[in-house]
């Protein structure tokens, strides 16, 4: 295995043509060589989106995204261009996306700029107080306020109908939550199962062919800096689940082997099995940095 290039930081002018707004929800990148990378969105526009993506990708390359809206059915799966990457943190611009999808895009986006300005509302109120004199009496200091009593009820439909959006956005905040917690639950799988004894080793080649997700190594800028490569051995514990619980580095540089530590707590594995029952098991691999 090789680790590309990292991105250096953009430190110039804008180039979106459209405005971003924050979102959190999972997404999916499909088309790498990697495989599927699975990952969490910062901000989405119409002409773009960022995000943490467990896996390497590089500035020109093709992919496809899969992200959920709230609200929406159906997850949107888009066309992308690798635009920035820096570690894991990337920045993708829209190579095809349909009229529907924009329009999606669209209302969900006026749903999130409603939420926030309601807030802002409830802020002001809460700085100027609620009208009301020592004694306890309200004070109309606006001549045009009776006038306006007659919109109460559509303000109270519309806080209602704001009320059931937030309530579902919560919903879905929570299943993202959960299902990140769960995606993020391997890298601290090594620390919860340090303890784990192997039952029996097993030769590279009959594991590597158990393999089922990989991680590329991010090249480390110290590393870049010192001309340092090569290959680093890793000695591995592999759970009843297929996951890596454990696992140090037999050679090389520390930057290299903490780099490709980092990598291997995303890799899979389907469960070695002795007698039809999943066992842990040790082996060794290795992953290679060059220039």
């Amino acid at each position: 295995m090789s680790a590309g290039p990292q991105a250096q930081n953009w430190s110039g002018a804008s180039r979106r043509k459209e405005a971003r707004f924050p979102l959190h929800a999972p997404v999916d990148i499909t088309g790498i060589d990697s495989g599927p990378a699975p990952g969490r969105s910062l901000n989405i526009g119409e002409g773009g989106i960022a995000a943490v993506i467990a896996g390497e990708l590089v500035p020109g390359q093709k992919v496809t995204i899969e992200v959920e809206l709230p609200l929406l059915k159906d997850p949107l799966r888009l066309e992308a261009v690798v635009r920035y990457q820096d570690n894991l943190c990337c920045g993708f611009e829209f190579s095809s996306i349909t009229s529907k999808q924009r329009a999606a895009i669209q209302q969900w986006a006026r749903g999130s700029q409603a939420a926030s300005e309601h807030q802002g509302s409830d802020s002001m109120k809460k700085q100027h107080g609620d009208g009301k004199s020592k004694r306890g009496s309200i004070v109309l200091t606006d001549p045009d306020l009776p006038a306006r009593t007659g919109n109460r009820r559509a303000w109270v439909v519309s806080f209602v109908v704001l009320a059931l959006v937030l309530l579902v956005v919560g919903g879905f905040w929570w299943k993202w939550n959960r299902d990140w917690e769960q995606l993020e639950s391997g890298l601290n799988a090594g620390e919860k199962s340090s303890d784990v004894k192997p039952q029996l080793e097993v030769p590279t080649d009959l594991m590597q062919k158990l393999l089922v997700h990989r991680v590329e190594p991010v090249y480390p800028a110290e590393a870049r800096r010192q001309n340092l490569q090569g290959v680093i051995a890793l000695e591995i514990v592999i759970g009843r689940d297929g996951s890596v619980v454990n696992m140090h580095s037999l050679n090389g540089p520390e930057v290299l082997a903490r780099a490709a530590m980092d990598a291997m707590r995303w890799w899979r594995f389907t469960p070695y099995r002795v007698n039809g029952a999943p066992a842990v098991v040790q082996t060794t691999v290795a992953v290679e940095f060059r220039r």
